[in-house]
Order: C-alpha cells, then structure tokens, then sequence
C-alpha cells in the first residue's frame, strides 16, 4: 500500500513505518540480463547446471541486482505530491545479508528515519530492508538518502 504525503508535510513521516512494496520475482532471465548489463558473468549467477553443485544449490542473484531493486519498490512506498524531482543521493549502509536464489521473489520494507532540510530540498533518510518469500533473514540491509525538491 502507497502512503501519499504532501511534500510540504515529508517531516511528519519520521520514525513512519510505510511497511511493504509489492513482490518483485528474481528471474534466471532478469540474472543474466543483469549480469550481462554489468559485465559480471560469475557462474554462481548465470550457470544453473554448474551453481547446483556451488555453495547455494542453485543459481543466486547479484547483490547489486537485488539493491538496484531497491528504487522500484520504494515508489511503491511512498507516492510525495508536489515533488518535482527525485534523486538517489545516495548509501549510508549496505549488507547483503542473505543469497537470492534464481526463482524467488523480494520486496522492500521501510521506515522514514530523518527528514531534514537540504539546499532547496528534503533529505529523507530511509532504513531498509529487502526480504526473500518464506526467507528467515533478509536478502539486504540498507541505509538510502533521497533527495526531493519542489
């Protein structure tokens, strides 16, 4: 479920915990499209037959694919009327806490930590996490600052 705020009202979402995105399912088909987005052919990635006998049991997710994850999800959050542009300013913290296998779905968690005044916008500081369908630890940890400006 969206939670909707004006960007004028942003402060009042400190310590708001906007609960959960909708489900994203993490494909053999978007791995190796990732994989060959990045560069990173790591066969633990994009070779299911070999990564069946490799640490998992199966193929797994990029790290980085499940954080690039992180933006689609979190518009799913928060819907803030009134900003004009939105900007990833940035990490603060990042933990890749649990392997996504190929196959899985994750979605995102979040609670607005601060929301603070910056250079003609807010800064809003987001505590993450991306949680695997039936996991018992999450897949990430993550600290996101974005940036809105009217």
């Amino acid at each position: 479920m969206t939670t909707t705020v004006a960007f004028a009202d942003l402060h009042t979402l400190v310590g708001t915990d906007l609960g959960y995105s909708d489900w994203f399912e993490i494909t053999q088909d978007r791995i190796n499209t990732f994989a060959d987005a990045t560069d990173d052919q790591q066969w633990i990635h994009v070779d299911p037959e070999r990564a069946k006998d490799g640490p998992f049991g199966g193929p797994i997710a990029h790290g980085f694919l499940t954080l690039s994850l992180f933006i689609p999800m979190w518009v799913d959050l928060l819907d803030v009327q009134g900003a004009g542009t939105k900007v990833n300013y940035g990490l603060d913290k990042v933990r890749f806490v649990s392997p996504v296998p190929a196959g899985s779905r994750v979605r995102l968690t979040a609670t607005i930590a601060e929301v603070t005044e910056v250079g003609g916008g807010i800064q809003l500081v987001v505590d993450g996490t991306i949680e695997i369908e039936g996991g018992t630890k999450p897949a990430v940890a993550l600290r996101s600052l974005q940036r809105l400006y009217a």
